[in-house]
């Protein structure tokens, strides 16, 4: 309701919201559900992708040495990493489902003021990237919490000798990253603004009412 300013015989007047108060929370409002769908949408699709992936791999290289694509540029190859690239932590496979729990919780946190389509882009494929690596934690052998992801890139050697095995799951996740680290550096913020756009804009206000006023003088 508005301020009731006075009355006039009697009754009492109140003053009317401010003009486009309404408009701007609905915009606002509209532009955090669409990059949240964005959002959601992103990590659905990098999700399934990496699920697919993972079963086409297991059903058709189960068994097989490695497969050489592109002149030896790339290898399909199938392992199960217990750790995280290279096996570092590989003692350790129960503390990489509590630390993408992390992960995924902070997304929702950023979710509730992510208004950039970019942004939402990015942590899109984080989560996409983090699902699909905790599905395997959780489901796969050799127990929940325990298992192992599977893994069937290898880049330059068959093996893993050059750059560790890959999944899509981690290439989602490194592509996000990146996309963030992108954004930060180019001042694009998470709420749709970019920093130092309002103190540029103070700057043009401040130097057009100083020149202002000096013709007036």
């Amino acid at each position: 309701m508005g301020a009731t300013v006075g009355s006039v015989d009697g009754e009492q007047m109140t003053a009317a919201p401010p003009a486009g108060s309404g408009t701007a929370e609905s915009r606002a409002g509209a532009s955090r559900r669409r990059a949240t769908g964005l959002l959601l949408g992103v990590a659905l699709f990098a999700l399934l992708a990496d699920l697919a992936t993972k079963q086409l791999a297991l059903s058709s290289l189960t068994g097989r040495g490695p497969v050489s694509l592109l002149g030896g540029t790339v290898y399909l190859t199938l392992t199960r990493n217990s750790g995280a690239a290279w096996s570092i932590g590989s003692g350790h496979t129960w503390v990489f489902p509590l630390v993408t729990i992390g992960v995924i919780a902070w997304i929702g946190w950023m979710a509730l003021r992510l208004r950039s389509l970019p942004w939402a882009v990015s942590l899109g494929l984080v989560l996409g990237g983090a699902l699909g690596n905790l599905t395997d934690r959780i489901f796969r052998a050799p127990g929940h919490f325990v298992g192992h992801v599977v893994d069937m890139i290898s880049l330059f050697d068959p093996y893993g000798q050059v750059w560790p095995v890959f999944n899509l799951a981690d290439s989602s996740l490194v592509c996000g990253v990146v996309l963030a680290v992108v954004l930060e550096l180019t001042g694009r913020q998470r709420d749709g603004s970019r920093s130092g756009a309002g103190s540029a804009e103070e700057a043009d206000a401040t130097a057009a009412a100083t020149g202002e006023q000096r013709e007036r003088a």
